[in-house]
C-alpha cells in the first residue's frame, strides 16, 4: 500500500496534522510514541493554549488521547530509521518493515542533545538504530545498547537473547532490564570508535569497553541522518510559510522548524502542513 502521507512524530504538530488529514479522507501512516509527547506531559502548568485555561501537561495529553480515539487515528509505535526518496514516493524503513508514502511530514521535535562522538561516522559499520533489523548480526557477540526511553526496554531484552554479552546504558531513571548477560555501564557513553567497524565505546569516566557493535535506541533520529539532503539551519529544518522543505513532497512542523518552542505554534504549523500536503497531493495526482 502507498499512503498519502507518512507523519513522523506524535507531538502536538503531528497530532494536528493527523487530525486534519483524516478529516480530508487521506490515508495516513503515523509513527511515534503512543503517549504522545513526554515534553508536554512533564509540563507542570500550561497557561497560553487558547480556550483551555490553566491546564497541566498530563491533562492536555489526556485530551490529545481522547481526540485521537474520537477520530479513529492509529499510531504505529515503530521508530523510522531510514528514509529513501523516490521519484513518486518516499520509502520509510521502520523496524523490519518498509512503508511507502506520497508525501512526508517530519514533526519529530528538536533534538535536545547530540549523538555520541563517532556515532554518525560508524552508522552502518557497527552502529545501528534498529534492534530487529540488525540484531541477528550480533549472535553470540558482545554489544553495547543505549536506551533513550523505557518503551525500548523490550528491544534490549530481545538483543540480550541474541548476543552473548550486553553492556547497557540508559538516559532515564529507573531503567530495569533483568537478563543475566546484561551489565549496566558504570558511566554514560561518550564515544564510539574503531577501525573499519566500531569496536570500542568510551565512557564519560574515561573507561573504554571493547564491543562488536553499538545499538542506539532513541525516540527519534536526527532529520539530517534520516534525509541527508534536507536543508537545515543549525538543528532546525528550513521551511517556507507552507511548511514545505527543500525536498519535493516533504514538509516539517513543530519544534523541529525552530523557535518559539510552544504548543500553540506546533499545532498551528501542523494544521498548515496538513493543508499544504492536501494541495500538493491534488496537484500531483
Amino acid at each position: 500500500m502507498i499512503y498519502d502521507t507518512a507523519i513522523i512524530g506524535t507531538g502536538p504538530a503531528g497530532l494536528s496534522a493527523a487530525i486534519n488529514l483524516k478529516l480530508h479522507n487521506k490515508e495516513v501512516i503515523w509513527f511515534g510514541a503512543a503517549n504522545f509527547s513526554s515534553k508536554v506531559a512533564m509540563s507542570e502548568k500550561i497557561a497560553n493554549y487558547p480556550g483551555l485555561g490553566l491546564i497541566s501537561g498530563k491533562e492536555l495529553i489526556g485530551k490529545f488521547e481522547a481526540h485521537r480515539e474520537e477520530m479513529g487515528l492509529e499510531i504505529t509505535e515503530q521508530m523510522v530509521t531510514a528514509i529513501m526518496p523516490g521519484d513518486e514516493y518516499y520509502m520509510l524503513s521502520a523496524g523490519s518493515d518498509v512503508y511507502m508514502a506520497k508525501t512526508l511530514l517530519i514533526a519529530t521535535g528538536v533534538a535536545t542533545g547530540k549523538g555520541f562522538d563517532g556515532e554518525a561516522e560508524y552508522l552502518g559499520r557497527g552502529v545501528s538504530y534498529c534492534a530487529t533489523c540488525d540484531g541477528f548480526l550480533y549472535k553470540g557477540k558482545t554489544i553495547a545498547v543505549f536506551c533513550g526511553d523505557a518503551r525500548f526496554e523490550h528491544e534490549v531484552e530481545y538483543l540480550a537473547e541474541i548476543a552473548d554479552k550486553v553492556y547497557f546504558a540508559a538516559s532515564y531513571k529507573g531503567a530495569a532490564v533483568d537478563k543475566p548477560n546484561v551489565e549496566k555501564l558504570p558511566s554514560p557513553i561518550k564515544s564510539v570508535s574503531g577501525a573499519m567497524k566500531a569496536n570500542k565505546i568510551g565512557l564519560v569516566d574515561g573507561t573504554e569497553v571493547d564491543i562488536d557493535g553499538l545499538f542506539c535506541l532513541r525516540n527519534s533520529i536526527a532529520p539530517a541522518t534520516l534525509l541527508s539532503d534536507l536543508e537545515l539551519d543549525g538543528v532546525h529544518i528550513v521551511t517556507d510559510r507552507n511548511m514545505a522543505t527543500n525536498l519535493p513532497g516533504c514538509f516539517a512542523a513543530g519544534d523541529c522548524t525552530g523557535r518559539p518552542y510552544q504548543i500553540a505554534k506546533s499545532v498551528g504549523e501542523g494544521n498548515i502542513a496538513a493543508h499544504s500536503i492536501i494541495e500538493y497531493l491534488a496537484a500531483n495526482k
